[in-house]
């Protein structure tokens, strides 16, 4: 166990700690046993302690005590080798182990989420009396763990905040939730590249708010974090695209991106409706639901997956809202055929098994979901790049869904519903930012994701970046108007240098996309970053676009994170917790989970 708020109670140690704040126990303690030996406060003809002095319950010889415990260790490994062999000395004062142990309850109680009056629980108490043995601890009060969490998130807060005022630029991710009380919340996540080439992802705010006014608390938490100028792009799913994040986009300073997960939930859904597989996916549904109703069904399939060597697993029930449940569904029913067929044809059930027609399609319908599972996968991550990998991926999907000659006409038809419903999502999202992102990626660069027609447009979109950045960082210089002089017959030759300046800038950008274009494609498995890191000064214009393009995340994933940990926060036994603690408590531990151990 690691970290300075962990209490090594497997260490060898000897500690130090107060029985009844009047005597002092040494206790010395072995990888390999159990037994303590003590050192007792010497105890005066009046009954007073004399804390200066302490006893060696073994040979009762006496010593002089400052609170310093290496003259006991060096006793016990001299007088009594046999007793004190493989024992380490590590003086640790009572007070000491119970801040530490204060501390651990702090961070547990908010990393995993838990009620604060957790402390006030006696199997705790159980717990750490049988852990500590006759080291005494008093549990803190939950005032006490509320303060000080308090303190802990005041602390991260202020940490996160350094970090985001070094920053160039920030990418927002947005999502809305409803609570068990009705109540909406909206999540917040920052995202930036920083001086290292590190990408970082943290939570800024988990807060209640009203359903009509969230392009107001975008603006309102950017200003709380004091990054409203350093804003690039703000990631929503496509709902609030379709429905009020168009008026939402419109009244805020930074881009939209569109959830590519998403979009790919959007185009999955239409073509599963719109195709031949409607039938038998019912079907699947109607035996998932004769196993997940029935307490005996349940059992009677983990007998049979037992008897016939198969793992024990239950069926899975998709849900309309996440189509790798159906995925997961159709997986293991195909996996438990055997087992599924058995039980059925036992039970003389109205509920019966799929035909070896019915299995083949479900077998097709795994083999064009599978490559979405993939790509959502992909695109779903929130401590890599992202945003650069979504117009290869889709154009990977694209050449998946071609259909093929031996096709089915009910597969052919999903991949015409899916490539269609997908190209008409994939024109409406964010496409400028999408393919720069692409060619500022080292491993993209060649963009053979687009066409050919379109590549040289978007090297000139980062032609233009890099020309517009460049005017922006030269310095403007205030002149004094003053009365036009006589011109100077050598004034003739001053005419032009303003647009010579300009080419010899247009000629500088050529070269530094030449040389950009000219470094060897990294590879499929090379972090793009750790390549930016290597060649930024080589390619100190384009890094700092790179940066900025390279940090928006592709899905709103890390937001719908937040909200799994607010489901375990707002139940109905703690829903009295004000809006603020919820804030607090889920983004403390979003905070310390991203933590290395």
């Amino acid at each position: 166990m690691k970290g300075s708020n962990k209490f090594n109670i497997q260490k060898p140690k000897v500690c130090i700690s107060s029985r009844m704040d009047l005597k002092i126990n040494v206790h010395v303690c072995s990888r390999t046993a159990s037994t303590t030996k003590r050192f007792c406060f010497k105890k005066l003809p009046n009954g007073v302690l004399d804390k200066t002095r302490v006893t060696c319950t073994i040979c009762k010889a006496e010593f002089r005590y400052h609170r310093s415990n290496s003259s006991l260790g060096y006793h016990l490994r001299a007088k009594h080798p046999d007793e004190s062999q493989d024992y380490v000395v590590r003086g640790l004062k009572t007070e000491e182990v119970s801040e530490k142990l204060t501390n651990g309850l702090v961070v547990w109680i908010a990393k995993s989420c838990r009620p604060v009056s957790m402390v006030e629980d006696d199997g705790l108490k159980e717990v750490l009396r049988t852990a500590l043995g006759d080291m005494c601890y008093n549990l803190p009060s939950t005032e006490t763990i509320v303060s000080r969490l308090h303190a802990v998130y005041e602390d991260q807060r202020a940490q996160r905040h350094t970090k985001l005022l070094g920053a160039m630029n920030v990418a927002l991710t947005g999502d809305h939730w409803t609570s068990v009380d009705n109540d909406y919340y909206c999540a917040v996540t920052a995202h930036f590249i920083d001086n290292d080439w590190t990408l970082q992802s943290f939570a800024l705010t988990v807060s209640k708010t009203e359903e009509r006014h969230y392009a107001d608390h975008f603006l309102s938490v950017a200003n709380e974090w004091k990054i409203g100028d350093k804003l690039t792009t703000l990631g929503t799913d496509s709902a609030w695209l379709y429905g009020n994040m168009v008026d939402v986009a419109s009244l805020l300073p930074f881009e939209h991106m569109p959830c590519t997960a998403h979009i790919l939930q959007s185009a999955i859904t239409v073509s599963l409706n719109d195709s031949g597989f409607e039938r038998v996916l019912a079907k699947c549904r109607e035996i998932v639901g004769h196993f997940e109703d029935s307490p005996a069904n349940a059992q009677e399939l983990n007998a049979q997956q037992a008897a016939h060597g198969h793992n024990t697993e239950a069926l899975v029930q998709d849900a309309q809202t996440r189509w790798n449940s159906t995925l997961e569904m159709i997986k293991r029913i195909q996996r438990n055929k055997s087992v599924l067929t058995t039980i059925l044809t036992q039970q003389n059930s109205t509920v019966t098994m799929l035909t070896d027609q019915e299995l083949d399609r479900l077998q097709k319908l795994e083999e064009l979901l599978e490559p979405c599972r993939y790509v959502t996968e992909l695109l779903g991550g929130e401590r890599y790049v992202s945003c650069s990998m979504v117009l290869p991926a889709l154009r990977h999907l694209f050449w998946v869904m071609e259909p093929l000659d031996d096709d089915p006409v009910y597969v052919v038809r999903f991949k015409m519903v899916f490539t269609t419903d997908l190209a008409q999502r994939r024109a409406s999202s964010n496409l400028t930012w999408l393919k720069i992102a692409t060619a500022l990626d080292p491993r993209f660069k060649d963009l053979k994701c687009l066409p050919k027609d379109e590549r040289r447009e978007v090297w000139t979109l980062v032609h233009d970046l890099l020309m517009a950045e460049t005017q922006a960082q030269q310095p403007s210089v205030q002149i004094k108007e003053e009365p036009s002089p006589k011109k100077s017959k050598m004034s003739i030759f001053l005419l032009g240098s303003s647009d010579s300046d300009t080419e010899e800038e247009q000629d500088s950008i050529g070269r530094c996309l030449d040389r950009y274009k000219a470094e060897p494609k990294a590879g499929a498995g090379e972090c793009p970053l750790q390549w930016w890191l290597k060649r930024e000064g080589a390619h100190a214009r384009l890094a700092s676009i790179a940066r900025k393009y390279l940090s928006t995340p592709a899905t709103t994933v890390p937001c719908e994170s937040l909200f799994s940990l607010s489901g375990d926060v707002i139940q109905n036994k703690r829903a009295s917790l004000s809006s603020e603690d919820v804030n607090r408590i889920v983004c403390l531990s979003n905070w310390l989970s991203a933590q290395k151990d």
